[in-house]
């Protein structure tokens, strides 16, 4: 069959498949794309004669921001448990190097994102091109390979033949569940558009298989063996828990054994708030009783967990306990010393026989007596008649109900959703904090609401990462995808003044202000009106200024048809204390030294789990 590389591509990845316990879907949902010359006439003619419509088998999106529909298609496949994403393709030079960040998201998430970049002549017959980097050490150097750190999975297509090898192995590391994240397939522009003859079956449906892999049976029955001496067991539930979809299996075996649950940003709502095992959110932005309930423990036993700092305290929460890990990535499973379990979190769990074995009765009663106590502290704290953050949680948890869906990435919000939102399941909480990368919420939010339309998608949004990414308003309602935005404005970067504070920088730079007379960032507030940004973008804009008109323009929003953003300013409040420390090198040399001691001290207490 004669055609085009590009669009040999396009049609193969209309027919690409991906298939879990006897479920196919698509693997390659649609194609978002900006197109300039290092695509246009590769990519967008292959998309263009293909169809690209709705209903077609690869259909087209406009983006407005390269990074943002990397973003969009990570939502995407994190709502549907990496079975399915997007292919996202960008001219030479700026396009691609643009969605870089997106791709070290994706990667660090393990979420599959297919990425199609543009790149200069194969030939080298027209250099140098517009945008082209001249690297004076070498001709095969372009600024696609800063994507290569970034990806699981590089490769350049320099002629036709290398395709179909090429096209194979990005299959294969999107759909394997250890080895995920970023594809890059860089495409040479001359290459896009240069014809070869292609075996047919190269198109033909091609369904591939996600692994549920299990691990040796010896070493199953060692780990039982230390989980059985354990009297004080903690199990720690990340996104690994989630994406297997292993939630009722880890429901049953802390049921049965009595262990109390505690919830990484990425496993949040895999116990349903007031479960009886369910300690809610674990680390540095944890609960208290979580935290403390860790400290005690003489047993973590982590299940799909990377173990990041904010989930150990940056190795300060566990002390002396011993680890017994599950996790499908032997990368992961190793950390911390722990004794491995290689394999899929839900047939792991499964093979686990404990033979009538329960954690110490006194220490699931304890658990559950410190998690009522935190819940009555937490009820109090938002009951406030102010808008601070934690009400304004608070509100929004009560009209999202158990069919929202609340997507968050980065500021003082996360820590705070973690700490309060009470889940009703995995499917309701969506904070990407792998990266926590500020303006993925509008563009991630795109993702999960056209993976799950049925679901209420509230996107929260800091009014700092709204200003870095707050395009993507106008591909949902380019699209009629209906998303509630909620913009919280606190006129700067809420979250880093407090760390700055804390480690003696003074809050600087983190203020939305003036300059002053005397020539600091320290004068007015910024005379910007984000909600009428967000208006002129297409949303219908609604404003609230307490409790109760938040509450009353939420519920409009809810019931509206078409995107519709809230605009809040947040008042400072009272918020959970933060139990669990965070490693942020302190000056060792400064004007005041206060913040240098205790940082010293908590250093103290680390672990380095050898």
């Amino acid at each position: 069959m004669r055609l085009t590389v590009a669009q040999a591509l396009v049609r193969f990845l209309a027919a690409q498949w991906s298939e879990r316990d006897g479920i196919e879907q698509r693997l390659v949902a649609g194609c978002f794309g900006i197109f300039g010359h290092g695509n246009v006439a590769g990519v967008g003619q292959a998309l263009a004669e293909s169809g690209a419509g709705l209903g077609d088998p690869l259909p087209y999106y406009l983006a407005r921001n390269e990074q943002a529909m990397v973003h969009t298609a990570v939502g995407y496949a994190r709502t549907l448990n990496r079975l399915s994403t997007f292919a996202c393709t960008t001219s030479i030079g700026p396009g691609a190097t643009n969605m870089v960040t997106g791709a070290a998201l994706a990667t660090i998430n393990r979420i599959p994102v297919l990425l199609l970049p543009g790149d200069v002549f194969a030939t080298r017959a027209a250099g140098a091109v517009l945008q082209e980097l001249e690297d004076p050490r070498s001709y095969d150097v372009t600024v696609n390979d800063c994507l290569r750190p970034v990806s699981r999975f590089f490769d350049r297509i320099n002629r036709p033949e290398q395709l179909p090898s090429a096209l194979m192995a990005a299959m294969r590391v999107l759909t394997d569940p250890a080895e995920t994240g970023a594809v890059t397939l860089a495409l040479p522009q001359d290459v896009q558009a240069e014809a070869h003859d292609w075996p047919v079956e190269l198109f033909g449906r091609r369904v591939w298989h996600v692994a549920r892999p299990i691990p040796d049976a010896a070493s199953v029955e060692r780990a039982a063996e230390v989980i059985r001496s354990s009297r004080r067991p903690l199990i720690v539930a990340g996104g690994g828990v989630v994406y297997s979809e292993a939630w009722p299996e880890l429901t049953a075996f802390a049921e049965e054994h009595g262990v109390p649950v505690g919830e990484t940003q990425a496993g949040k709502g895999v116990l349903p708030d007031g479960h009886p095992c369910a300690l809610g959110a674990i680390g540095h932005t944890g609960t208290a009783a979580a935290n403390a309930v860790a400290r005690e423990a003489d047993l973590v036993i982590g299940v799909g967990t990377r173990y990041t700092d904010f989930t150990t305290a940056s190795r300060t929460l566990f002390g002396d306990a011993r680890f017994v890990n599950v996790n499908v990535a032997a990368f992961d499973a190793a950390k911390h010393a722990g004794m491995t379990l290689v394999g899929d979190a839900r047939e792991t769990l499964a093979l686990l026989d404990l033979a009538g074995w329960r954690a110490d009765p006194s220490w699931t009663t304890r658990a559950a007596g410190l998690v009522r106590a935190w819940r009555s502290a937490v009820s109090a704290l938002q009951a406030g008649e102010s808008l601070t953050q934690p009400v304004l949680l608070g509100v929004l948890n009560e009209v999202a109900g158990t069919d929202g869906v609340v997507v968050n990435a980065a500021g003082s919000m996360p820590g705070d959703l973690h700490k309060l939102w009470r889940a009703s399941g995995p499917e309701g909480y969506h904070v990407e904090y792998g990266y926590s990368c500020m303006g993925y919420e509008i563009a991630g939010g795109l993702g999960v609401k056209l993976a799950a339309p049925e679901r209420e998608v509230f996107v929260l949004v800091g009014d700092g990462s709204y200003l870095m990414m707050a395009q993507e308003i106008a591909t949902a309602v380019q699209e009629g995808v209906k998303l509630v935005i909620v913009i919280v404005d606190n006129h700067g970067f809420a979250s880093i003044g407090g760390l700055s504070e804390s480690v003696g920088a003074r809050r600087l730079g983190t203020s939305y202000r003036m300059r002053s007379s005397g020539g600091r960032l320290d004068g007015p507030h910024l005379p910007v009106d984000l909600a009428a940004n967000a208006a002129s973008l297409g949303a219908d804009v609604l404003r609230a200024t307490d409790p109760a008109s938040f509450r009353d323009a939420l519920l409009k929003a809810r019931e509206a048809r078409t995107t519709t953003v809230v605009h809040v300013e947040t008042v400072p409040g009272p918020a959970p204390e933060t139990t669990a420390w965070w490693d942020v090198p302190v000056a060792e040399v400064a004007a005041d030294p206060g913040p240098r001691a205790g940082y010293e001290e908590a250093k103290r207490a680390q672990r380095p789990y050898l």
